[in-house]
């Protein structure tokens, strides 16, 4: 592996359970965001406001991103209605969130899998029909906070729907930070025979300290597309237990010495972290926020 594409994710999932903050604010963190170089931004979630009011300003955010032409972004649905008001908004790319367990489903979308599941179609039309893609991320796809692990067969089942429904990308999530490098292997190796050509991507939380450990393996695996969070902020607040994602500075970190490219410049990272703990008004912020960067041969 030579190159890894991050997608940041601290405007959604980094911000969804925090109090929230002003539109301007969020504007300033953006801005960060996309000076690091990074190609691709989970940007908002088009839910329920009463249910998420962090992301209430979905649409007003999305009328800014023509500011920074360079990156891809993408925001997060939980319903057809959800699915209208992003493509009404101007977003081009969708994330459809089902996950694999039932309990889990329920807390976060008021459905079980099977419902969740029955929409993809749906939504991969209405996606299609606005020249737009859909991602369907599977959550809790190892472990959830209420049913315990996920059985592999309940992952595959919604990858075979998504396929068949004309998904454009595929995604596995680690919601609540339980899974280890092994569990990753696993999952990957039973996931990929069944996308043929379709990408596929993870999302790992660092709740249990093996977040990167998990990344890492993923990419052994063949996953070239990985979710991280600036400041490391994020977590599911349907999920109990669950706390912040990878941190994007400590993922750049980790990759660069290990020769793998990912376009994102570390010292601006840093200060996008920086940025994100800020705007939040508190955090432990990442490893790299506190140790900062490593002496490189030729610094003094």
């Amino acid at each position: 592996m030579t190159a890894v594409t991050i997608r940041d994710v601290a405007m959604r999932d980094g911000l969804q359970i925090e109090e929230p903050i002003d539109t301007a604010t969020k504007l300033e963190l953006l801005e960060a965001i996309c000076a690091t170089g990074v190609r691709e931004v989970e940007v908002t979630a088009f839910v329920s406001p009463s249910k998420v009011p962090a992301l209430a300003d979905a649409a007003e955010i999305c009328r800014h991103l023509h500011r920074f032409p360079d990156v891809r972004f993408s925001a997060l649905v939980a319903s057809v209605n959800g699915a209208r008001r992003a493509l009404d908004a101007g977003v081009a790319h969708l994330e459809y969130v089902v996950s694999a367990s039932d309990a889990h489903s329920r807390a976060n979308v008021g459905r079980d899998t099977e419902a969740s599941a029955a929409l993809i179609g749906d939504i991969v039309d209405a996606a299609h029909i606005a020249d737009a893609t859909v991602e369907v991320i599977i959550a809790t796809a190892w472990d959830c906070p209420f049913d315990g692990p996920t059985p592999t067969g309940r992952v595959t089942r919604i990858v075979e729907q998504a396929v068949a429904a004309g998904a454009d990308r595929i995604a596995i999530a680690d919601t609540i930070g339980t899974t280890t490098p092994r569990r990753v292997t696993d999952l990957v190796d039973a996931v990929r025979p069944l996308i043929g050509d379709l990408p596929l991507g993870a999302h790992f939380h660092n709740t249990r300290g093996t977040g990167l450990a998990s990344a890492y393996a993923a990419v052994q695996a063949g996953i070239t597309r990985l979710d991280a969070s600036v400041g490391g902020l994020g977590g599911c607040p349907f999920a109990p237990g669950a706390s912040g994602n990878i941190a994007t500075e400590d993922l750049v970190y980790l990759l660069r010495d290990c020769g793998i490219e990912t376009g994102v410049d570390l010292d601006a990272a840093i200060r996008a972290g920086q940025v994100a703990i800020g705007a939040v008004g508190g955090g432990t912020g990442s490893a790299l926020m506190r140790a900062g960067d490593r002496k490189l041969v030729g610094q003094a």
